[in-house]
């Protein structure tokens, strides 16, 4: 609550709820280039180690599907070609929106979020959407797959900070302040819960409300929010056989090892076969057909395997690296009065630690499976794409606040 007393207090001195578009500071800051020098390097070395190990053990998991599927064309080499052209495309549109001031962000957050729910609509309609194993969340255009919901994580962040810095005088009320956003992130997860994507559900309201906590909603609306959500994620599991299955296979997965339990006993394995050191690069044994999704879902399970302990404490403690630079981005762009633009950099940090956290947890049988991929690292093109976006908008955010700072607005 300290960084919402922060901000409710530097808007209070401002004398309203909204900064003036005309008095902010990006739309101050000079427009070129900027030197490595001039951003977080501690932030990108963090992302560059993931994103080029997540390119090396995607190739690793994938050799053996690829192979053994009807991907003939490259052979081993196919998932590994496209996730390289996946990452090209993320880091060139990435380097795109990096243009783009934070002001501007802000003025297209709410046509973004209202795209992103049409995409989430046009998903659901039979014949448009494509259905794989049972879940319809993708777009066919072409060679490739859109997954809208990897969008909606993005604007859902710049959306809920947009809101929050507008309504932020009334985010006490519970009718004014918080009841519009709770009715927008209910009917959007309510078409995520159609596709189903129960992953992505949690993933885009705990963005949603981290960013409306952040921004100073009463804490006792909160904590009520809490209580609401444990009611009812506890009635969407209950109420759908296939999550009540997925539950009872992660409390025991011994019990039926072939069956509710197959992913997770066969993850637990690699995790013990991994030890201290792994077993070394590419000599994975459940990635051969045995371990489900390994280059996807699963990929830290075959990490776990091949490279060790070692190797999960580095991958841990890079996420951990970048959620604690988007915390102090954020921090330091709410101490600059650019309430927009701090609030979006902690999202996005919410964001990246929740998913990573989540995936991690799922690897190690801490959490019951929910169909989340390790962000940055797994093999998708809507999730590698929709990250690079993420943390280009985050290093702009951040080279505002060095432009500032540098011009003697700290």
């Amino acid at each position: 609550m300290k960084f919402a007393s922060t901000l409710s207090g530097l808007l209070q001195r401002n004398g309203s709820g909204a900064p003036d578009p005309a008095r902010t500071a990006a739309a101050r800051l000079v427009r070129h280039g900027a030197p490595a020098r001039e951003l977080d390097l501690l932030l990108i070395w963090s992302v560059v180690g993931l994103l080029l190990l997540g390119l090396v053990m995607v190739y690793s998991a994938s050799i053996a599907i690829a192979e053994g599927s009807r991907f003939t064309a490259y052979q081993s080499h196919y998932f590994l070609l496209r996730h390289a052209v996946f990452l090209a495309v993320g880091v060139g549109l990435g380097l795109v929106c990096f243009q783009l001031p934070m002001a501007r962000w802000q003025q297209l957050a709410p046509a973004l979020f209202v795209a992103g729910v049409v995409l989430l609509v046009v998903v659901l309609i039979p014949g448009v959407g494509r259905e794989v194993n049972g879940a319809q969340r993708w777009l066919s255009l072409g060679p490739i797959n859109l997954q809208p919901s990897e969008l909606m994580k993005i604007f859902a962040a710049l959306y809920a900070a947009d809101y929050t810095v507008r309504k932020l005088d009334v985010m006490g009320s519970f009718i004014k302040g918080f009841l519009p956003m709770l009715v927008v992130i209910l009917f959007v997860g309510f078409l995520l819960l159609r596709e189903p994507d129960f992953g992505a559900f949690v993933v885009i309201t705990t963005i949603a409300f981290g960013i409306l906590f952040l921004g100073g909603v009463n804490v006792r609306i909160f904590v009520l929010l809490a209580l609401l959500a444990v009611v009812g994620f506890v009635v969407l599991i209950w109420t759908s056989p296939y999550r009540r299955d997925r539950i009872f296979g992660f409390m025991d997965p011994w019990q039926d090892a072939y069956g509710k339990g197959y992913q997770l006993s066969h993850s637990l394995i690699a995790f013990g076969r991994g030890e201290w050191f792994g077993v070394g690069l590419g000599g994975s044994v459940e990635k051969l057909f045995y371990l489900p999704e390994a280059h996807t879902d699963f990929l830290l399970a075959v990490i776990a395997e091949e490279l060790g302990f070692v190797g999960v404490l580095t991958v841990v403690l890079l996420f951990a690296l970048v959620v604690h630079r988007a915390f102090i981005i954020g921090r330091e762009a709410i101490k600059l009065e650019r309430y927009f633009a701090g609030l979006v950099a902690q999202g996005i940090g919410l964001w990246m630690g929740i998913q990573s956290f989540i995936n991690m947890g799922v690897n190690m049988g801490l959490l019951p499976t929910k169909g989340l991929t390790l962000p940055l690292m797994s093999f998708g093109g809507s999730g590698i794409v929709a990250n690079c976006i993420a943390l280009a908008i985050l290093l702009r955010v951040d080279w505002e606040n060095r432009q500032l700072m540098r011009g003697g607005r700290a």
